[in-house]
């Protein structure tokens, strides 16, 4: 997974045509700690994907232009636009992310 750390690097992310997928979180989170604690067996089974996380302290002025509030957010972009999201509520069990990507990738 790739680190967006600045705005232009998340601008540059969202450049391409193929569906993306960024995974917003902070370090101080404890809800992003048990999404990374599945996280491996996410990426194993979604490799093809193309994965970025940011740090939403780090680079707030995108978290603010997606409407994140809470974290972990998972948002899939395509052509540079939001197409999916699945909400901190949502992003804290395997089987939801599992299910989320299965119907939007």
């Amino acid at each position: 997974m790739n680190a967006l750390r600045t705005y232009d690097d998340y601008r540059k992310a969202l450049k391409g045509d193929d569906r993306i997928i960024i995974k917003f979180y902070a370090d101080w989170c404890p809800d992003c700690s048990i999404f990374n604690d599945f996280m491996p067996s996410i990426l194993e089974e979604y490799r093809y994907a193309e994965w970025f996380e940011l740090n939403r302290d780090e680079v707030p002025s995108a978290a603010e232009e997606n409407g994140v509030d809470g974290i972990p957010d998972l948002l899939i972009f395509k052509k540079g636009n939001p197409v999916a999201r699945l909400g901190p509520h949502n992003a804290v069990s395997y089987e939801r992310v599992r299910n989320f990507l299965k119907q939007n990738l």
